[in-house]
């Protein structure tokens, strides 16, 4: 469990192609004690287990499933990531209950500065869209942001310059792929609420 504060941006220094999957690994240097094997990890909102680790190089293994559900498919070598380690019991939870299972790719559809902040507005689609709420919680590439407006295809969250300097969501631009994690409480309310019909 992740609460969607990014703790450092990493580098995506390596791929390597596999039968059933890819081996990612990510330069980075995060807070805390040393990285362990078989901790989670969340690179840009997927929880990914360490398989290995030689000083700031992380490897991570990602299944198909991981690779055709979220963007880390198709980040190129050089790529930043955000990157946050698991919420440990008595950590300050400063944003909100993210799982790390990302449920869809998203495209940006517009950047627009709003004074020293920026308006990023995502699609949403018709599947996904009663687990959003505005005011509501929403992840963007790990990142817990609040839902500020809400039309029938899109949501828009305002990111605060804090934001924009210390994760990768500063970099975005219209036609850009996120990771997109709709909040934990919505999706057990909706599987509730499909239940009793």
């Amino acid at each position: 469990m992740f609460s969607g504060i990014v703790q450092a941006v990493g580098t995506l220094a390596r791929r390597v192609h596999g039968g059933s999957g890819e081996r990612l690994t990510v330069t980075v240097q995060l807070p805390g004690p040393p990285i362990a094997l078989g901790e989670s990890v969340a690179v840009n909102g997927a929880c990914l287990t360490v398989e290995a680790v030689a000083g700031e190089n992380v490897q991570f293994f990602c299944s198909r499933e991981t690779l055709e559900r979220t963007t880390l498919g198709l980040l190129p070598v050089g790529s930043k990531v955000n990157v946050e380690r698991a919420l440990r019991v008595g950590d300050t939870l400063g944003g909100h209950w993210v799982s790390g299972h990302v449920d869809a790719k998203a495209r940006v559809l517009a950047v627009r500065r709003e004074g020293e902040g920026v308006i990023l507005r995502c699609e949403l689609s018709a599947k996904l869209a009663p687990e959003i709420a505005e005011k509501g919680s929403v992840a963007v590439d790990g990142v817990s942001l609040t839902v500020s407006r809400l039309g029938g295809s899109w949501f828009e969250a305002s990111l605060v310059p804090f934001t924009l300097q210390h994760t990768t969501l500063g970099q975005l631009r219209p036609g850009a792929l996120v990771n997109l994690e709709t909040d934990l409480l919505a999706k057990y309310v909706r599987r509730v609420l499909a239940a009793r019909v």
